[in-house]
């Protein structure tokens, strides 16, 4: 928890994060969609952009039917800031795995969250956007200049 949150924020936006871990694993479209606001958007890796919860709702149920069924999601967080009382912004890595879950320096993906307060008072997530990382690379860029390794890697 960074310094100065508020504790029970932050601990609803964990509670919010394990919901939508929970239902992916369960394959559950619909609670994975009411994690996120009316109006979200969701940006995957492969550059599809998702507008609304409906459209976020939908477009898991299909993956969740085929491309991801038995699938769950493993997380790790670099960074939880707050930008005032209803608005947060989360970054860390993440993945969906079937079998042993993966190492956290093994997570192929970085992941921003925007979380706002919604008008129920609830947690969500307003912005969802994922990128590949790429490992081998990045370890590369770190051995040659180690002084370019973020904070978060050090």
């Amino acid at each position: 928890m960074p310094a100065g949150a508020d504790r029970a924020d932050g601990e609803a936006i964990c509670a919010t994060l394990d919901a939508l871990t929970e239902a992916w694993g369960n394959g559950d479209a619909d609670a994975y969609g009411r994690q996120f606001t009316e109006n979200a958007t969701y940006t995957t890796y492969v550059g599809s952009h998702y507008q609304g919860r409906e459209d976020i709702t939908e477009g898991h149920r299909a993956l969740f039917k085929d491309f991801v069924k038995g699938t769950k999601l493993a997380a790790s967080y670099l960074d939880l800031r707050f930008l005032g009382k209803d608005v947060a912004i989360l970054t860390g890595r993440g993945d969906n795995y079937s079998g042993s879950r993966p190492a956290k320096k093994d997570l192929s993906k970085v992941q921003t969250y925007t979380l706002v307060r919604d008008t129920d008072g609830a947690w969500r997530i307003a912005a969802f956007h994922n990128t590949r990382r790429q490992n081998v690379m990045e370890r590369i860029s770190f051995l040659y200049s180690p002084a370019t390794a973020p904070k978060a890697e050090r």
